[in-house]
């Protein structure tokens, strides 16, 4: 079989698919992987997020994962924004959602896709030995953006997403793993140069220095990950962000190349009033976000978002807003509620 030609037809089926990128690599090409998570999760950067540190043995070498697989064929799906995100953070009686939230729920369509391209690899293949392959979405202890360098999809910026040269960061990763031996590309370097916009607008200088962030002080982190009440020194610099947070990605210059997301499920509301989210009862808010991320967090740690935006709005009419929550059965949200009726009494 030509291994070269078919790669080159999957390629093309890939970028027929949807993606806007695929390249592949070895499963063993992330020997740096080790050194660097044991760092980040020995500093306790990981925080509430345990995960990460369960069946590390997989997550620091991916060839550990399947010991099978000999090839990591790795795919990056857009879904840039089509308008500058930043801009909505100054309205303050909206609450902002960020951009890869805002629809669908990216595991579900990009995991979909990488089975239709796995599919097609299988078939295309069949002249030989029948390949095995598996796909991995964000769910699985896979380096996805270490294996994204290694196949030269892009590389780790200085705020540890990945960055391409061809379409900026606003991409998920997939990968596919599988038995066949394809060829492999080469590794993307690092074009980040002297530039550190990313570091320098992050509100809560989550960055301790560049390419290492403590996750304890991202946003996307505390809205998302970060169970129980924030930390009252950094609920200030929530400003009116619900869910997640884009100011690092937003600021890349590499965004220029920006690809336009080649699925319209990934668009929608990027704000809605913050006294209508805060009022939301758990069957609300599970209607209201059926199919989206979003949905994941559960009402109490969403509300309780919202409350903080609320007392960083300046708007002393959604006090009462606030005030219905004080004696919330959640003790998250009720602390939320009076933390946000403190501020705006000021």
């Amino acid at each position: 079989m030509d291994m070269d030609a078919l790669k080159d037809r999957l390629r093309t089926q890939a970028l027929d698919e949807g993606f806007v990128a695929m390249r592949i690599c070895r499963p063993d090409a992330v020997p740096e992987v080790p050194e660097r998570l044991r760092a980040f999760l020995d500093q306790g950067f990981h925080g509430q997020m345990g995960w990460l540190a369960e069946r590390v043995h997989w997550r620091q070498d991916p060839a550990a994962l399947w010991p099978e697989a000999r090839s990591v064929i790795m795919l990056a799906e857009s879904y840039a924004p089509d308008s500058d995100p930043l801009p909505l953070l100054k309205a303050r009686d909206q609450g902002v959602v960020s951009a890869y939230a805002r629809g669908r729920d990216y595991h579900d369509i990009v995991k979909k896709r990488l089975k239709r391209v796995g599919r097609w690899l299988i078939d295309a293949a069949k002249a030989g030995e029948v390949p095995q392959i598996k796909v991995f979405v964000d769910t699985a202890p896979v380096p996805e953006k270490a294996l994204g360098q290694a196949a030269g999809l892009g590389w780790q910026g200085k705020h540890t997403n990945l960055v391409s040269r061809d379409w900026g960061n606003w991409c998920f990763l997939g990968a596919i793993f599988t038995t066949l031996e394809l060829p492999v590309d080469e590794a993307e370097h690092d074009h980040c140069g002297k530039c550190r916009r990313c570091l320098d607008i992050c509100p809560t200088d989550a960055f301790p220095a560049p390419y290492r962030l403590d996750a304890r002080r991202c946003i996307s982190y505390l809205t998302i990950e970060h169970k129980g009440p924030v930390d009252e020194d950094l609920r200030p610099h929530l400003g009116n962000r619900i869910y997640g947070c884009d100011d690092c990605l937003a600021v890349c210059p590499w965004n220029k190349f920006a690809q336009e997301a080649s699925d319209m499920r990934y668009g929608g509301q990027a704000t809605a009033p913050l006294d209508q989210l805060a009022r939301l009862d758990d069957a609300a808010f599970r209607a209201r976000f059926s199919g989206s991320p979003i949905k994941r967090i559960g009402r109490d740690r969403f509300v309780r978002n919202v409350l903080y935006a609320i007392g960083n709005s300046g708007s002393p009419e959604l006090a009462h807003v606030a005030r219905s929550l004080t004696d919330d059965p959640d003790a998250a949200v009720a602390d939320a509620a009076r933390w946000a009726v403190a501020r705006l009494a000021v």
